[in-house]
């Protein structure tokens, strides 16, 4: 039997895996103390906590990190969770295996944990909120695949269904067509009806969940194009709006600000990067076609993206797009960060600010005046 080990010196690293966990633990010399695998249970991960009490623990994110991070820091351990895209030494190693993967995570944790570019990890009631959100975008994706196939199926046939809403989709897609078709899609058209009635329950649970639970997310609603869902969601990602020092550092952490790769004299434009939560940055660049399209109301953000988009080329589009999603997640930060009414034209109000406190200096000093000549 192991015995037990007291020691904040301690470095395991976690290779997390489905049915079971490779880990390496090195002690404060560097030297491999143990090399194991244990079951993906409480009970196994207490044991090893205990062996190791104190201990660093290095993981890389994955499905499993949140729920292990936040029970390993409950047992006594410093956890670091590891961003996979960002340590090439572990996912580009001409030897991978789950066994150096764990030795890797465990020897840059004891070098350099800036290295492993950490990972923040939610609370539980966060992570459950968020799911709530992401279940209800499978049903919506899942809704929508159904109509395609219904579509594409009668149109094989030779018939069209005209273009209603996702909402309505199961209400009129029999309208007019024979009797045989119609029993040939009915199971997908009760399909996307319960698909529908049960989007509308999760949308009016997310609705309430913003109103009672999260004050700060319908402060963001102010924003035109940002509705329940995309101001929820941002408020439980980003959790702590001082976890940013810079405001814009925000567009980053949606993976919407372009990727660099400068070498010498060469510094070529490159795409976004795509990094963090892409359901996030599929919300803010939906939010953003809103504020750039025929009913988006006018705005210092919609007059930006408009004059990026003024070239009326694709490419100009998609870029006016991503430019304005940017600066909307830096907008929504910047509100809730310092508690501050939406303006839609923050240059105009803040001159007007001057001018009326300037109009209120002087209405003083001659009120002033007037009492001292009573």
């Amino acid at each position: 039997m192991k015995q037990q080990t007291k020691s904040s010196n301690i470095t395991v690293g976690l290779d997390l895996g489905d049915r079971r966990h490779r880990f390496c633990v090195l002690d404060e010399r560097g030297e491999v103390v143990e090399q194991d695998s244990i079951c993906n249970d409480r009970v196994s991960l207490r044991k090893l906590a205990g062996r190791y009490h104190g201990a660093l623990g290095v993981m890389e994110a994955g499905a499993h990190s949140p729920w292990i991070s936040r029970f390993l820091e409950a047992l006594g351990w410093r956890v670091v969770v590891s961003n996979p895209r960002k340590v090439r030494a572990i996912y580009q190693h001409e030897r991978k295996s789950d066994q150096r993967d764990a030795l890797m995570l465990a020897r840059i944790g004891r070098m350099d944990l800036a290295l492993l570019y950490p990972v923040r990890h939610g609370t539980a009631e966060a992570q459950q909120d968020l799911l709530r959100i992401k279940l209800r975008d499978s049903l919506v994706r899942a809704r929508v695949a159904v109509i395609n196939s219904v579509r594409f199926t009668l149109k094989s046939l030779g018939y069209t269904v005209r273009n209603p809403s996702s909402e309505r989709f199961h209400k009129v897609a029999m309208e007019g067509l024979p009797a045989a078709l119609c029993q040939m899609i009915a199971p997908s058209v009760a399909a996307l009806e319960e698909l529908t009635g049960r989007i509308k329950a999760l949308e009016a649970q997310i609705n309430s969940l913003a109103r009672s639970k999260y004050p700060q997310a319908r402060q963001l609603q102010q924003i035109p194009g940002v509705g329940p869902i995309t101001a929820l969601y941002f408020v439980l990602k980003i959790e702590d709006p001082t976890r940013f020092q810079n405001v814009r550092d925000v567009g980053a952490y949606a993976g919407l600000c372009p990727k660099r790769d400068q070498s010498g004299r060469s510094d070529p434009q490159l795409r976004i990067s795509k990094c963090g939560d892409a359901y996030l940055r599929r919300l803010l660049v939906s939010a953003a076609q809103y504020i750039l399209g025929p009913f988006g109301p006018q705005s210092a953000l919609r007059a930006y993206g408009l004059m990026l988009a003024e070239e009326g080329t694709a490419r100009a589009k998609k870029r006016a797009v991503v430019v304005v999603a940017r600066k909307l997640a830096v907008l929504l930060l910047s509100l809730w960060k310092h508690q501050r009414p939406y303006q839609p034209f923050p240059l105009a109000a803040s001159r007007l600010n001057l001018q009326q406190t300037k109009e209120d200096r002087r209405f003083g000093t001659i009120a002033l005046h007037h009492l001292e000549a009573l």
